[in-house]
């Protein structure tokens, strides 16, 4: 048993269009699914990804109307990555974000890679990271009808920040229940505490989480431009069957077994409060659509089926 690197990470989003609108014009990522929310079906959730949403490049959104904006604090993934095929990337990005007006600080170094940390229009903390040097967890294959550059495009899922005040019970969930192992520490410029870095699988960017420890941080409020959970690979439904029978012996309260129709999933809790998934890679996202249309209907998992057009009533169209 081992996880074989970061699955998907799953934000929120006060109006679809207009994340529609960053993350397919802007940043050029593929709208995969458009589908709802299966616990309540009255809200979007959008999937990105690679040409195909491959797992590893998935980046999911629940839109919620109502929702107030993120208050950024402890107890949180803080900063989700993006990787691009490599330093010359960086470059094309950095003057892509200037020209579009999207706040960016630059390129950057952090833990021996290029990186250029950014915030999207609801101030979501983003990071794109070159994988000039990267070893370990492949990427995925740019959509080539993307809005951005296609030789520079994002190839998945970074490394996963996370925020919380105390490292040593989190640490132990990480290497003894998940299998995660210590890969190194580095100084974050911005606050000067010590981030470290676990990694699993192959390991790379892609099978990263950076942890920050700031004990005096107040609690993330979670709003618009915060992330709710962070997933993480499994091979097979067989294993996830495994990996629930771990976290059960390790007392660690989860959800089960859940069929997200285009993934199976456990859900459970690190001690700091931070949701995290398990996910099996298929059977993925060609299940109900082909390849050449993903994304452009309304995908509804078959238990959500009969209920279609209650369901449609209640969403606004998105364009794109």
């Amino acid at each position: 048993m081992e996880l074989l690197g970061i699955h998907h990470l799953s934000a929120m989003t006060k109006n679809a269009q207009d994340n529609v609108d960053f993350y397919t014009k802007v940043l050029g990522m593929r709208l995969v699914k458009k589908t709802v929310n299966q616990d309540d079906p009255s809200m979007y959730h959008l999937f990105y990804g690679d040409e195909v949403g491959n797992p590893g490049t998935e980046l999911t959104f629940f839109e919620m109307d109502q929702i107030g904006q993120n208050h950024d604090g402890n107890n949180s993934i803080s900063t989700t990555s993006l990787r691009v095929p490599n330093d010359e990337a960086l470059k094309y990005w950095e003057e892509r974000l200037t020209h579009l007006d999207v706040e960016h600080e630059g390129i950057v170094e952090q833990f021996g890679r290029r990186v250029i940390p950014f915030r999207d229009h609801e101030k979501q903390r983003l990071m794109l990271v070159s994988d000039e040097k990267n070893e370990g967890v492949s990427g995925g294959i740019p959509w080539q009808q993307s809005k951005a550059d296609p030789q520079h495009g994002v190839i998945g899922l970074g490394p996963i920040h996370l925020t919380i005040p105390d490292l040593e019970r989190t640490e132990a969930v990480l290497t003894e229940v998940m299998g995660f192992r210590r890969s190194g520490t580095y100084e974050f410029t911005q606050t000067e505490n010590e981030v470290v870095v676990f990694e699993t699988g192959e390991g790379g960017a892609g099978a990263e989480l950076h942890v920050h420890v700031s004990p005096n941080l107040h609690p993330e409020r979670l709003g618009r431009g915060g992330v709710h959970h962070v997933a993480f690979r499994v091979q097979s439904e067989e294993e996830l069957y495994q990996w629930i029978d771990r976290l059960n012996q390790s007392k660690l309260g989860n959800s089960g077994f859940v069929d997200r129709y285009y993934f199976k999933s456990v859900y459970f809790r690190e001690p700091n409060g931070i949701l995290f998934e398990l996910a099996t890679d298929g059977p993925g996202f060609t299940t109900d659509e082909d390849e050449l249309n993903l994304g452009e209907t309304l995908a509804l998992p078959p238990f959500l089926e009969e209920k279609r057009e209650e369901i449609t009533k209640n969403l606004k169209p998105i364009n794109y």
